[in-house]
C-alpha cells in the first residue's frame, strides 16, 4: 500500500491557491497580453529532502576507536557527533540527540558494534551493521560522572570509571548494570586515607583477566606494565613487586650529572607498549617535553630500543592508539601504524619504516587547510572536467609518504545509481581555489590554485603596504565565477581584486603580468556652500552618501599619493613584476585591481560575472559597476549605480559632501586614465572610434536630475534614505555576511568595510547580480541580441546593450560597444538570481566558447576557421522565429517574477516569504525539467515550478545559526545542495525523490563478515607448570546470581531506536525495495556457501572445545581443594 503523504496533500492545496492567485494577476493584464500555456512536468511527488554525507575533518574532535579486524576508525566529537571510516569512500557520519560531547568510544571487535560514553554520564550502544548506523540501548549514569571505560577483547562485560573512583560493570548484550561494583577504597591499600580521584585508566591484565589495574598499558605477558605521570616520567613495575617501579625514565629529561634525577617535564598525556616477536618493545606516548622547550610545537615521542623518534605535529594531540596485527592482548602485538588523532587532522605513521613516514591521507580531511570562506557546486558537468583537473592536479602532490597502502580499509562500497560528473569549488582566505571531484557522493580533491602567487608578499609586518583594507588574510576568495564548458575561472577578492584565469595543460612563463586598475566610485556633485572650497580630511557620510570614514590608527593617511594629502590611486596589492612561472592547470590572464579613492579604501566586490564567448568580465559593489574585455584588456564601462539609471531613477538620494578637486558631470567614474572620461567614452573600449546614440541625452538628463537634486532639503533626503533602509535587509549583500563572522571562523571580522554607518550602507545600492544573455533588451526589439542584466539591493533589474564586433582577429582590434538599453524591471528585495527560458519553457545556458588549449601555436587551417567562426556560440533563441518569445527569472529576496520578453509583461509572480528573506535561489535542472530552488533565512527550503512559479516543496530544514552557511549554501542540478555545516565539514543534501529513494544503494556498508583470527597457543610447559593464573570466569563474579541487580537509582536502560530505525533504512521506498529483493537473491547463493563452510568450521571448533574441556577435566579430577 502506498505511504500518505500529508506533506504533499498540503503542496496541492498551496498549489491551487497560487493557481487562482496567479490566474486573478493573468487577468489583470489585458486579454492580448496572456501567457501560452507550457506544459509543466515536474510535480511536488518528484520532491523529498533528506542529508546524504557529511565529508570533511570531524570538527572539535574528542575520541578515537579502532576495530583491528573489521579495520574501521571511529572519531567522535565535541558537539556528540560521530564519524566512522573504511576503506577510501566509505563514510558515515551519526549523531547523539543530545549534543554532549563524546568523550570515549569503544568498538565491540568484529561484532559490528560501537560503544560511546559522552559527558552527560550516558553510554549508547551502536549497531554498525546497517549501512545508517543507530542507537540500540542507552544507559543514563544518574549519581556518578562517568570517566573512563574499557572492553576486553571478546568479552560483554564493559568496566565503567567514574569521577568517584569506583568501577561499574555493564553487560553489553542486555545494556544493564551488573550488581559487582569495584569500590575505590576496596581497591587500594589501607594504609592510604586519601581518596585516589577518578579513573583515569583501566585495562586488563591480559595474562590473568581478574585483576582490574587503574594503569596505562600492559606487556603483553601481563607481568610488567607502565604507567606515565604529570611529571613526565614513565614508571614500569612489575606484578609480583608492587612496593616500588622496576624502572623510571623520562624520556625527554636531561640526564645531570652527580647521580641527580633529571628535571621535571610536561605531563605524558599518554603512552602505549606494544611487543614485537623479533625485537625490542615499542614505547609511543604522547607529552613529556622539557620545560625549556617553549614554541615547540606538539609531539609524539617513538621509543624503539636505544632509538627515540620525536615527530612533530601540526596541531595539539587529541589522542593516539597504536595499530596491531593481532586483536588479542596476550599475544605478541607487532605494531604496524599509529593513528593519531590531532585537533584539525588526522595522520597515519608507518612504523615499520626506517624514518616513520606518514601515509598518504585518502580522506578528504583537507577541505580547512585554510579557512573556507565561499563554495560553488557543479552537478552535471563536461565528461572531460574531472580527468582534464586531475591530470594537473596530479603534479601537484607531495612526496615521501609511506609506499604501503593505507591499513584502514574496511566496509564495502555502495552501487552508485548516479554517474554524471559533479565538482565541487571551495575558495579559502589564503587565496587559493580548490577543485573537487563530488561524484556519486563521494569527495576527493582534484587540483588546487594559489591565486596569491600574482602578489608581491610583505617579508614583515614593516614591510606591509598600509593601503590593505583588511588586516589579515588579504587574498582571500570572495566570490567564484566559473564556466564549465570553457573553463575560464575568475575570482573576486577581500582585497576589491578580480583575477581572470585561463586552462592549459601547458607551462608557460609570462614575462609581465596584464593588469588593470579601475577607479570606481559613488559621488553626486553638492550644491555649493561656503565651506566647499576646503575638502573635508575625512569624509562624513550622510543618508545615501559614500564609504566611512578610516580611522587613521590603522591607516595613517600620510603615506598618500594624491595632492591633498589623501591616498588615492594606489591598488591594496601589488602585483609582481618580475616573471611568473604558471604550471600546467589555471593561469592568469588579467589582475583588475579597484584603487583607493581620495582617502578611501575601495568596496569589496559584492557581484561577479564572466562569459568567454563575449571575452567580457563583469562585477560590482556598493559604489557602482565596471565591465572589462578581458581579450583587448581594456575597461569598457564604470558606473556609479546611479548612472545606470540616468534619467529613470526612482529614489532621491542624497549628494555627498564635494571635493574642490572634482568635475561637474560623472565626477572620480573614470576608468584607468587619471583624467575625467565623458559618459561616452567610459560605455566603450579605448579602441572605439563611434560613440553610442544613447549617452548624450542621458548626460544631459543626469544633470537635470542632479539640478532637482539639490533643491531638495538634506531633511528630505534623510527621510527618503532612511525609508530605503528599512526596504534593504541588512543581510541582503555578500559583504554583509563577512564581517559579522567569528574570528576564529574566517578573518573577515575585521574587514574595513564594517565600519560603515548602518544607515549608509543600507542606503546605498549595490550591485547583488550579474547575468549575460542574448535576449530582447527592449519592448521594441525583433530579435535577441548580446546583454548584460544587472539586478541591485534595491530591487531593480538594468539592462545593458553589448554590440560584439565580429570574432577571430576582428574582435581583438575592434571595440565592444556597451549601452545601457533603459529597461528597467522592480522587484521587491535584493536580486539573488537571474535565468531565461525559451518559448517551451527550457532554460537557454549562457554562450560559451568551447574549452582549446591557447598555449599551442595553430595551424593555419586552425587560424581560418577561428577567423571565420564568432566566438557566441549559438544559443536556442538565436534559430528561434523572430514571433517566439522568451522568458525571464528573476528571483529577489523575497519573491520571485517572471517576466515575458520581448513584452516585458509579469506572466508569473510568487511571493516566497514576507517575514523572512530569501538567501540562495538557484535556477537547476530536475527530471529533464527545470525549477527555482530556494533557501530561506528561516530554515526553509522551498522550490518553485517554472514557469509558472507553482509551490512544490516547503519544507524546514534548519535556522540560520550562522553567516557560514548564509555564505556557504548553494543548490546545483539533479536535486543535490551543499553548505558548510562547521569550519572543517561539508554537508550535503538532496531535495530529489529519486536520489533520496536510491541512497541507501549508494552508501557504502561498515560491517562486512570477517572471520576473527585464531587465538594464540598457550604453550604446552605453561598450561602444565601454570605460567600464568587461570582464565576468571567473570559471568560467574559480575552475573545477577552471585552479584545480584544493581541499583535501579543508579543508572537508567533507555532502549534505542535502532530497531526501528533498520526497519525503515530497509524499507525506504518502492523501487530500493525492488533492488534489495534483487541484491539479495544474488548474495543470497554466495551466503549460503559461507554457512556450509562456517559451519563446518563451528563443528571443528566444538569438537575441539570438547575434547580440551576433558582434558581440563581430567587434569583436576583428582585433586584436593588445597592442591589447586
Amino acid at each position: 500500500m502506498r505511504k500518505f503523504n500529508i506533506r504533499k496533500v498540503l503542496d496541492g492545496l498551496t498549489a491551487s491557491s497560487s493557481s487562482a492567485s496567479q490566474q486573478q494577476q493573468q487577468q489583470q493584464h489585458p486579454p492580448g497580453n496572456r501567457e501560452p500555456e507550457i506544459q509543466e512536468t515536474l510535480q511536488s511527488e518528484h520532491f523529498q529532502l533528506c542529508k546524504t554525507v557529511r565529508h570533511g575533518f570531524p570538527y572539535q574532535p574528542s575520541a578515537l576507536a579502532f576495530d583491528p579486524v573489521q579495520k574501521i576508525l571511529a572519531v567522535g566529537t565535541q558537539t556528540g557527533a560521530l564519524r566512522l571510516f573504511g576503506r577510501p569512500g566509505v563514510e558515515c557520519y551519526c549523531q547523539h540527540d543530545s549534543g554532549a560531547a563524546v568523550i570515549q568510544l569503544q568498538f565491540l571487535i568484529n561484532e559490528g558494534a560501537l560503544v560511546s560514553a559522552l559527558a552527560d554520564d550516558t553510554l549508547h550502544l551502536w549497531n554498525l551493521r546497517q549501512k545508517r548506523p543507530a542507537i540500540l540501548h542507552s544507559l543514563k549514569f544518574c549519581r556518578e560522572r562517568v570517566t573512563f571505560c574499557h572492553l576486553p577483547f571478546q568479552s560483554k562485560w564493559l568496566y565503567v570509571g567514574t569521577e568517584r573512583g569506583n568501577i561499574h560493570i555493564v553487560n553489553v548484550e542486555s545494556f544493564t548494570l551488573s550488581g559487582y561494583v569495584i569500590m575505590w577504597n576496596k581497591a587500594i591499600e589501607l594504609s592510604s586515607k586519601s581518596h585516589p580521584g577518578p579513573v583515569v585508566h583501566i585495562s586488563d591484565n591480559p595474562m590473568d583477566e581478574g585483576k582490574a589495574i587503574h594503569s596505562v598499558a600492559w606487556h603483553h605477558e601481563g607481568k610488567q606494565f607502565i604507567c606515565s605521570h604529570s611529571d613526565g616520567t614513565l614508571t614500569i613495575w612489575n606484578v609480583r613487586s608492587p612496593a616500588k617501579p622496576v624502572q623510571t625514565i623520562t624520556p625527554h629529561g636531561k640526564q645531570l650529572k652527580d647521580g641527580k634525577k633529571p628535571e621535571p617535564c610536561k605531563p605524558i598525556l599518554k603512552v602505549e607498549f606494544k611487543t614485537t616477536r623479533s625485537g625490542e618493545p615499542f614505547i609511543i606516548l604522547s607529552g613529556g617535553l622539557s620545560y625549556d622547550t617553549v614554541g615547540r610545537r606538539p609531539c609524539l615521542t617513538v621509543m624503539h630500543g636505544k632509538s627515540t623518534a620525536v615527530l612533530e605535529m601540526d596541531y595539539s594531540i587529541v589522542d593516539f592508539l597504536t595499530l596491531c596485527e593481532t586483536p588479542y592482548p596476550n599475544d605478541f602485538q607487532e605494531p604496524y601504524a599509529v593513528v593519531v588523532l590531532l585537533e584539525k587532522d588526522l595522520v597515519l605513521i608507518d612504523l615499520a619504516q626506517n624514518g616513520y613516514p606518514i601515509f598518504e591521507n585518502p580522506y578528504p580531511l583537507s577541505i580547512h587547510e585554510s579557512p573556507v570562506t565561499c563554495c560553488e557546486y557543479f552537478a552535471d558537468c563536461p565528461v572531460d572536467l574531472i580527468p582534464a583537473l586531475y591530470s594537473v592536479g596530479a603534479r601537484q602532490k607531495r612526496q615521501g609518504y609511506s609506499k604501503k597502502e593505507w591499513p584502514i580499509n574496511g566496509g564495502n562500497w555502495g552501487l552508485g545509481a548516479q554517474s554524471y560528473p559533479e565538482i565541487i569549488i571551495t575558495g579559502h582566505a589564503d587565496g587559493s581555489v580548490k577543485f573537487w571531484d563530488a561524484s556519486a557522493i563521494t569527495l576527493q580533491v582534484l587540483y588546487k590554485l594559489k591565486t596569491s602567487k600574482v602578489f608581491e608578499k610583505s617579508r614583515n609586518k614593516d614591510d606591509r603596504p598600509n593601503t590593505d583594507i583588511v588586516d589579515e588574510d588579504p587574498y582571500a576568495i570572495q566570490i567564484i565565477s566559473w564556466c564549465p564548458e570553457s573553463r575560464m575561472l575568475c575570482i573576486a577578492g577581500v582585497s576589491a581584486h578580480v583575477i581572470i584565469y585561463r586552462f592549459s595543460k601547458q607551462e608557460v612563463i609570462t614575462e609581465v603580468i596584464p593588469m588593470l586598475e579601475v577607479r570606481l566610485l559613488y559621488e553626486i556633485n553638492d550644491v555649493e556652500t561656503p565651506e566647499g572650497e576646503q575638502p573635508p580630511p575625512l569624509p562624513t557620510p550622510v543618508g545615501g552618501s559614500n564609504p566611512q570614514p578610516i580611522p587613521p590608527q590603522s591607516h595613517p593617511s600620510t603615506s598618500s599619493s594624491s595632492s591633498d594629502g589623501l591616498r588615492d590611486n594606489v591598488p591594496c596589492l601589488k602585483v609582481k613584476n618580475s616573471p611568473l612561472k604558471q604550471s600546467p592547470g589555471y593561469q592568469t590572464e588579467l589582475v583588475i585591481q579597484l584603487v583607493w579613492v581620495s582617502g578611501e579604501p575601495p568596496q569589496q566586490i559584492t557581484s561577479l560575472a564572466v562569459n568567454s564567448s563575449y571575452g567580457l568580465v563583469v562585477f560590482g559593489n556598493c559604489n557602482g559597476i565596471a565591465m572589462v574585455d578581458y581579450l583587448q584588456k581594456a575597461v569598457l564601462l564604470n558606473l556609479g549605480t546611479i548612472e545606470l539609471y540616468g534619467s529613470n531613477d526612482p529614489y532621491r538620494r542624497e549628494p555627498r559632501s564635494p571635493r574642490k578637486s572634482r568635475q561637474p558631470s560623472g565626477a572620480g567614474l573614470c576608468d584607468i586614465s587619471e583624467g575625467t572620461v565623458v559618459p561616452e567614452d567610459r560605455c566603450k573600449s579605448p579602441t572605439s572610434g563611434s560613440s553610442s546614440p544613447h549617452n548624450s541625452d542621458d548626460e544631459q538628463k543626469m544633470n537635470n536630475f542632479i539640478e532637482k537634486v539639490k533643491t531638495k532639503s538634506r531633511k528630505f533626503s534623510k527621510m527618503v534614505a532612511n525609508d530605503i533602509a528599512k526596504m534593504s535587509r541588512k543581510l541582503s549583500l555578500p559583504t554583509d555576511l563577512k564581517p559579522d563572522l567569528d574570528v576564529k571562523d574566517n578573518s573577515f571580522s575585521r574587514s574595513r568595510s564594517s565600519s560603515v554607518t548602518s544607515i549608509d550602507k543600507e542606503s546605498r545600492e549595490a550591485i547583488s547580480a550579474l547575468h549575460f544573455c542574448e535576449t530582447f533588451t527592449r519592448k521594441t526589439d525583433s530579435s535577441p541580441s548580446p546583454c548584460l542584466w544587472v539586478g541591485t539591493t534595491l530591487g531593480t533589474v538594468l539592462v545593458i546593450a553589448l554590440n560584439l564586433p565580429p570574432g577571430g582577429e576582428q574582435r581583438l582590434l575592434q571595440p565592444v560597444i556597451v549601452s545601457p538599453s533603459g529597461t528597467i524591471l522592480r522587484l521587491k528585495g535584493a536580486i539573488l538570481r537571474m535565468a531565461f527560458l525559451d518559448t517551451t519553457g527550457c532554460l537557454i545556458p549562457p554562450a560559451y566558447e568551447p574549452w582549446r588549449e591557447h598555449n599551442v601555436p595553430e595551424e593555419k587551417d586552425e587560424k581560418e576557421k577561428l577567423k571565420k567562426r564568432r566566438p557566441v556560440s549559438v544559443s536556442p533563441s538565436s534559430s528561434q522565429e523572430i514571433s517566439e518569445n522568451q522568458y525571464a527569472v528573476i528571483c529577489s529576496e523575497k519573491q520571485a517574477k517572471v517576466i515575458s520578453l520581448p513584452t516585458q509583461n509579469c506572466a508569473y509572480k510568487q511571493n516566497i516569504t514576507e517575514t523572512s528573506f530569501v538567501l540562495r535561489g538557484d535556477i537547476v535542472a530536475l527530471s529533464n525539467s527545470i525549477c527555482l530552488a530556494c533557501f530561506c533565512a528561516n530554515g526553509h527550503i522551498m522550490t518553485f515550478s517554472l514557469p509558472s512559479l507553482r509551490p512544490l516543496l516547503d519544507v524546514y530544514y534548519l535556522p540560520l545559526t550562522n553567516m557560514r552557511i548564509a555564505r556557504t549554501f548553494c543548490f546545483t542540478n539533479n536535486g543535490q545542495a551543499l553548505y558548510l555545516v562547521s569550519p572543517t565539514e561539508i554537508q550535503r543534501l538532496t531535495y530529489s525523490q529519486e536520489t533520496c529513494e536510491n541512497l541507501q544503494e549508494m552508501l557504502g556498508e561498515l560491517f562486512t563478515p570477517v572471520e576473527t583470527p585464531e587465538a594464540p597457543n598457550r604453550g604446552f610447559f605453561k598450561g602444565l607448570f601454570g605460567g600464568g593464573a587461570q582464565s576468571l570466569d567473570r559471568e560467574e563474579l559480575f552475573g545477577e546470581s552471585s552479584s545480584g541487580k544493581a541499583s535501579r537509582s543508579l543508572a537508567q536502560h533507555i532502549p534505542g531506536p535502532g530497531g526501528i530505525e533498520g526497519v525503515k533504512g530497509a524499507a525506504s521506498g518502492v523501487v530500493g525495495e525492488l533492488a534489495r529483493a534483487r541484491l539479495a537473491l544474488d548474495e543470497r547463493g554466495q551466503k549460503l556457501g559461507d554457512l556450509e563452510e562456517r559451519t563446518a568450521a563451528m563443528l571443528s571448533s566444538a569438537e575441539s572445545f570438547s575434547k580440551h574441556a576433558h582434558e581440563i577435566m581430567l587434569k583436576y579430577k583428582d585433586k584436593k581443594w588445597y592442591q589447586f
